[in-house]
């Protein structure tokens, strides 16, 4: 009786991540009077499904532009930007404001919450873009909140809530349209060291689910909690690393 070719083999069970975002010689200019200023410089990168990557570098290394330009809310002077293998250089703003509504959630420093609008209201936001009913758009955003534990916070506006809730806040609404990578943008700076932790923890949390997530930051304990780095020095990745 012959073999079985496979028997005594394992079956690779290895989940394959595709790539989620990836930039293609990417680079962009402003014009400052007479200067000409190059803040990202032919920059190259991938990233997979499910990684977690920090983006560090000094003050005018080019973070913020990289952030801008690989959450597509600015647009590259060259180069190509594909989320989830959408080449987003052929969209028009009507159409790049879509996928963004889709795709992407931001974490931002100061928070960017409406200040006359409850916790519960500011996470809907996006699913109101989205078109989604509003018994279903505040049921998933309190189920989100009640998730970050503010679930005995949905009725307060920003003013009512401490540092390190609003940016929870802030969390809960860029997850809110399951998206498919978050961009934080110093999501710890304006944050007492306790609130910081607690938001770290989120985020690494949020990794540890599967969730794609790319971070800027200047401080080297935030940075560590993501699995990979790069370090941007006048406009170009001068290192990156995977976290072993």
């Amino acid at each position: 009786m012959p073999q079985n070719k496979h028997s005594g083999k394992l079956k690779n069970t290895k989940k394959t991540h595709s790539t989620i975002l990836e930039l293609k010689n990417v680079s962009k200019i402003y014009q400052v009077g007479t200067q000409t200023i190059k803040a990202l410089d032919d920059i190259s990168l991938t990233v997979k499904e499910g990684e977690f990557l920090s983006v560090m570098g000094p003050s005018g290394s080019g973070k913020s532009t990289f952030l801008q330009v690989a959450s597509i809310l600015a647009t590259p002077s060259s180069g190509k930007i594909l989320i989830n293998g959408k080449d987003t250089s052929t969209y028009n703003e009507i159409e790049r404001a879509r996928l963004r509504n889709k795709e992407v959630g931001f974490v931002f420093q100061t928070f960017n919450l409406l200040a006359k609008t409850s916790a519960l209201e500011n996470v809907a936001l996006p699913l109101v873009y989205a078109g989604i009913d509003e018994t279903t758009r505040r049921q998933k955003a309190r189920n989100i909140l009640e998730k970050l534990g503010l679930g005995d916070r949905l009725d307060n506006g920003p003013s009512q809530l401490s540092g390190g809730q609003q940016q929870r806040v802030a969390i809960a609404r860029a997850l809110v349209n399951d998206p498919a990578i978050i961009f934080a943008d110093e999501p710890t700076g304006n944050l007492d060291s306790k609130s910081g932790e607690e938001v770290k923890k989120i985020l690494k949390q949020l990794n540890l689910e599967g969730k794609t997530i790319i971070m800027v930051t200047h401080e080297h304990d935030v940075a560590e909690i993501a699995k990979k780095h790069i370090s941007l020095i006048d406009g170009k990745i001068v290192n990156g690393k995977l976290k072993s």
